[in-house]
Formats: C-alpha cells, sequence, structure tokens
C-alpha cells in the first residue's frame, strides 16, 4: 500500500542562515575564530605603531650647552628638544597642549633621566658626582637665550611661560641648569657627554667659559669620549699623536700612494730620503691650512681629492714604465704638498680639542702620521722581499702591482672629478683681500723653496745608492 505523499510543514522549514550545513559549521566557526583574532590583532598593532609614531628616535638633534666654574661649583647649562625625551607621562590639557602647571615635576625628572645621568664631568682625574637640577623649565622654538651665558642663565633660573601657553610637548625646548660641586675653578675639567639615546645624530655645541679667560667652543659629534675642555701641551700632542697615527692607517689612498714608492726599493735606508720628503712637503700645507692659508671654497676640498687620486695613477704609471728612483724624492715632495691639504680636512673637526695648543698639536699630529708610515714600511718591504723571492719576478711583479693601484686610482680619479665639474668655480674679485690671500701663497711657495734646497742638499749623499739600486 502506497502511503499518502509526505506535504513538508512551512513551519517545520529551517530559518537558521546555518540549516543544511551542519557538515560546514566548524568550518565557519574556525573562519570567524580567525578573523575575530585578525581584526583584534590587527587594532592592537596599529595602537602599537602609533604609540611607536609618537616616540620615534628624532634623526637629528642638535643640544646647546656652557659649562662655567664658579668658586666651589660648576654650572652646566643644557638646551635640547624635548622631542628627543621619549617615555615620558606627560600632562596635558585640551587637545594635547603641555599643561606647563603640572609639568614641573616632569622637566626635572626629564632632566636627571636623559641628561644628568649620561653626562660625565670630571675635575682632574676624579669623575664628579650625580649633579643637582638647580632649574628646569620650557622655552619655545623662537628663544634665542642660549646666545650667551648670562642670558642663558637668567633664562633658565628665571620665571617660566604662562601656564596658558598653547604648546605641544615634541614643539617645545627643555632647558636645564645643573650644578656640581668642586674643590677650585682653577681645576683641569673634562667632560663626555654621553647624549648619543637623544637621536641616530647628535651634535653637541659646548662652551666651555674658563675663570678670567676667554670662551672655548667645542663641536662635537657622536659619542667624543672625554674631552680636555683645557688640555695642557703633553696632553694635546699625546692626542694627536694617537690621532695621526690612526688617520694615516685610515686613508686608503694615502696608503696605496705610500704603497707605490715602496714597490721599487729593497732597502730600508733607500726610502730615508723619499720619506724625508714626504714628510716635510705635507707638514707645510697641513699647517699652512690650519692657520688659514688654504681657500676656504667648496671646490676646493674635492679638488684636493681629485688630485690626491692623481698623483697615485702617476706613481703607478711610473712605476709600469721605467722607475727613475733619483727625481723621486722631487716628484714626492710636490705630491705631498698636495696630500698636506688632505690631511688638514681630517684634522679640521679635531683641532678644536687642542686648545691653546695648536701648532704643537699639529706637529704631534705630523709625528703620528710619520709613526704610521714607518709601520707601513716595516710591513710592507718584507712583504715585496718575499713576494719578489719565491712568487714572482721583480719586474713582473712590480708591474702587475702598479697595474692594480692604476686601476683603483683611476677610478677614484674620475668619481672624484666627476664630483668636483658639479662645482660652480668663479673668479675671484681683485680686492684687498685677494692680495693678502695672494702674499700668503707667495710666502707658502717661498717656504716649499726653501725646503726642496735643503732637501737637495741632504738628499745629495743618497743619490748614489739609489742609482746603483735602479741599475
Amino acid at each position: 500500500m502506497v502511503g499518502k505523499p509526505q506535504i513538508p510543514n512551512p513551519k517545520s522549514q529551517a530559518t537558521s542562515p546555518w540549516a543544511g550545513v551542519a557538515v560546514r559549521r566548524p568550518c565557519l566557526w574556525v573562519l570567524w575564530g580567525f578573523g575575530t583574532w585578525f581584526f583584534l590583532g590587527f587594532g592592537i598593532w596599529d595602537l602599537g605603531s602609533a604609540r611607536l609614531a609618537a616616540h620615534e628616535i628624532p634623526n637629528e638633534v642638535t643640544v646647546q650647552t656652557f659649562l662655567k666654574p664658579e668658586g666651589r661649583r660648576i654650572i652646566l647649562l643644557v638646551r635640547v628638544p624635548l622631542n628627543a625625551m621619549r617615555d615620558m607621562d606627560v600632562p596635558t590639557r585640551g587637545p594635547g597642549y603641555l599643561d606647563l602647571a603640572r609639568a614641573d615635576q616632569v622637566l626635572r625628572d626629564a632632566a636627571t633621566l636623559w641628561i644628568g645621568d649620561y653626562v660625565q664631568v670630571y675635575e682632574g682625574e676624579t669623575r664628579l658626582g650625580q649633579p643637582q637640577v638647580l632649574a628646569a623649565r620650557v622655552s619655545l622654538p623662537s628663544d634665542r637665550s642660549f646666545q650667551s651665558y648670562e642670558q642663558a642663565f637668567a633664562h633658565v633660573t628665571g620665571p617660566g611661560l604662562a601656564h596658558d601657553t598653547e604648546l605641544y610637548w615634541e614643539q617645545g625646548l627643555l632647558d636645564v641648569a645643573f650644578v656640581y660641586p668642586i674643590q677650585s675653578d682653577r681645576s683641569e675639567f673634562s667632560i663626555s657627554p654621553g647624549l648619543t639615546r637623544l637621536g641616530l645624530r647628535v651634535n653637541v655645541v659646548l662652551r666651555f667659559l674658563l675663570p678670567g679667560g676667554p670662551e672655548r667652543v667645542f663641536d662635537l659629534h657622536g659619542d667624543p669620549g672625554i674631552v680636555k675642555l683645557d688640555p695642557r701641551w703633553h696632553q694635546a700632542a699625546l692626542r694627536f699623536v694617537e690621532e695621526g697615527f690612526f688617520h694615516i692607517l685610515d686613508g686608503v689612498d694615502h696608503l696605496l700612494f705610500l704603497f707605490c714608492l715602496v714597490i721599487p726599493f729593497r732597502r730600508f735606508l733607500s726610502l730615508v730620503a723619499i720619506v724625508t720628503s714626504f714628510t716635510v712637503a705635507h707638514s707645510i700645507t697641513l699647517i699652512a691650512s690650519a692657520f688659514g692659508v688654504a681657500p676656504g671654497a667648496l671646490w676646493f676640498p674635492p679638488l684636493v681629492e681629485t688630485l690626491i687620486a692623481a698623483s697615485i695613477v702617476y706613481m703607478a704609471l711610473e712605476n709600469i714604465a721605467a722607475p727613475k728612483l733619483q727625481r723621486r724624492w722631487l716628484i714626492t715632495f710636490a705630491f705631498g704638498l698636495v696630500h698636506g691639504f688632505g690631511f688638514s680636512f681630517a684634522l679640521r673637526e679635531t683641532l678644536q680639542l687642542a686648545g691653546s695648543h695648536v701648532l704643537t698639536s699639529l706637529l704631534a699630529f705630523n709625528l703620528g702620521v710619520e709613526l704610521g708610515q714607518l709601520l707601513v714600511l716595516v710591513v710592507m718591504l718584507p712583504a715585496l722581499h718575499l713576494l719578489f723571492r719565491y712568487g714572482v719576478a721583480e719586474r713582473m711583479g712590480a708591474i702587475i702591482l702598479s697595474a692594480i693601484v692604476a686601476h683603483t686610482g683611476w677610478h677614484w680619479m674620475t668619481d672624484r672629478g666627476s664630483a668636483l665639474l658639479q662645482y660652480r668655480f668663479e673668479w675671484p674679485v681683485l680686492d684687498a683681500l685677494l692680495l693678502a690671500s695672494a702674499m700668503r701663497w707667495l710666502m707658502l711657495l717661498m717656504i716649499a723653496g726653501a725646503a726642496m734646497w735643503l732637501l737637495r742638499s741632504f738628499i745629495g749623499p743618497q743619490k748614489q745608492s739609489a742609482e746603483s739600486e735602479s741599475s
């Protein structure tokens, strides 16, 4: 018997969206859970990135400071942008303005955590203890009180901004006065800024006021270490001997030029005349440049760098063609004048650490360069001797090594020459300043000529040994 067909009841029809998809429910639940966690994680990441953007490290920070010993205390005035001080619980009002009425303790905490804990001040060899925050205040970006110590001190210790000033934290400047107890204001003082954590590149402009003496200005980049603010002559000399020693070891172009000079020689005594000529020449232009004889035009440093590369190419090609050792001292002297200007560019920034002993520091820097050169020669001569004795024939080895150096020097010369052509050269105006500059250059040429005459009289006895070695 065939029964009646079952008519579906409309009320029994599933109206749920999950009806008929019971098998797919676990998948949908997984998708729902994944989506929930995704949007929740994205929201957390977005909030975190917004927080990081609000506290990101500034690219470049300039810190202005004064340091002045007074009786039994030394005062350190510091001005630093507030945006360099991160992760502070800043009291705000309205749309985010700094609440100056409640900001005093936050400013003092920021001064201690970001500045006072890291700046190290020394009296003699003794590091001074934790400084006391004498005053801390916020200043507008347009404030110019840090142009002199007197104005800066009066500004920092004076009344602050009005409480209704509309200023965001990252727009303002923090001015702080620190006080350190000392034994005497006539002691020798040193400082290590230690403020590199304020930004990716930190520049500290430090003005040290000697008691009864002139103001001494330092422009310190990065972490300069311990800086002697009024060094004695032997302290300055020791520092610049070290500077010169490591500068010649770091200067690849100077080392390649020295390498080209060494290739034709087998004995150390044969190089005395060459090294002496190079030393005298670069000492003349280095000292002259330090005292302002070198042109201050923007095109001059790239011109010198191009000529240094050209000197490497010339010496390498001369080694390949036919080295004339009897006149090499003369060529070395000419190129040494150029390399001296190159040394002066590297010395420009560190010469501020010489104090009142500029000439002593220049001579010490030259001594350091010579010590570095001697070290290089002590390594190069035995290495070349072993190479030409056991590796390759002397003449063929000299040609191969010189060709490699010439190739490198040629690329440097063309690259630096291209950079030089980007500068616009203008003929100077004929005036009193030009005549004074011409007189200084004439004096420099006369000194160089006198040095060449003295070198020739000294090198005369060396010529015979050089000629016998070249034959």
